[in-house]
């Protein structure tokens, strides 16, 4: 009887241990996840005096009552000076500009002698590059016929320029401008020109 009672006891005690025992509590490792990588645009510093030339092409129409009365296109080329400031992911700036023409239309004896634009940008600052919107008055000299002409009236357009480094910059620029009633003349003068350019920061 003492011997099946010791028998009984002794797996009562071993029992849990062949069932694997208390059961282990394990601690998960605790992953932290990355910090987001915030990668902000590239900006450059466009602040500052430049001052540079320019070449490239025009067209111009004349029209009285809404007939074309001259077309004339040609190179046209000058310079430039002008004033920027950087805010940041925003460029702003002022620049005069003064070009020489030949176009012309000698259908009709008229030409586009020169022409002088005061002008303010707007521009978004890409690092290395600006692209930049202006807009402002202008002032034209013209012969029609053997008679000079000169009048005022508006600009506007789209630019592009890029950093070479150095203090160099060059670009594009597309202009419009708008002449109405040319010098008292009866004839609205309006064209497009394009223009590469080159500039030097100062």
């Amino acid at each position: 009887m003492k011997r099946i009672a010791a028998i009984l006891a002794f797996s009562a005690v071993a029992a849990p241990a062949f069932a694997g025992g208390p059961a282990v509590v394990v601690d998960e490792p605790v992953v932290v996840a990355p910090a987001p990588v915030v990668i902000s645009a590239p900006q450059g510093n466009w602040a500052g005096f430049y001052g540079g030339a320019s070449l490239g092409y025009g067209n111009f129409d004349g029209e009285t009552s809404g007939v074309k009365v001259l077309d004339g296109d040609g190179a046209i080329g000058g310079v430039q000076l002008g004033y920027r400031w950087d805010l940041g992911n925003t460029v702003i700036g002022v620049e005069g500009a003064f070009a020489g023409s030949n176009i012309k239309d000698d259908a009709v004896d008229a030409k586009l002698k020169n022409k002088t634009d005061l002008k303010l940008q707007l521009g978004y600052d890409l690092g290395q590059s600006l692209i930049y919107a202006t807009a402002g008055a202008s002032w034209a000299k013209a012969s029609i016929a053997g008679t000079n002409y000169s009048d005022n009236g508006w600009v506007a357009g789209l630019g592009y320029d890029y950093d070479l480094g150095n203090n160099w910059v060059v670009g594009a620029e597309y202009l419009y401008n708008k002449y109405d009633n040319f010098d008292n003349s009866g004839v609205d003068l309006d064209g497009s020109t394009f223009a590469i350019r080159a500039n030097y920061r100062f």
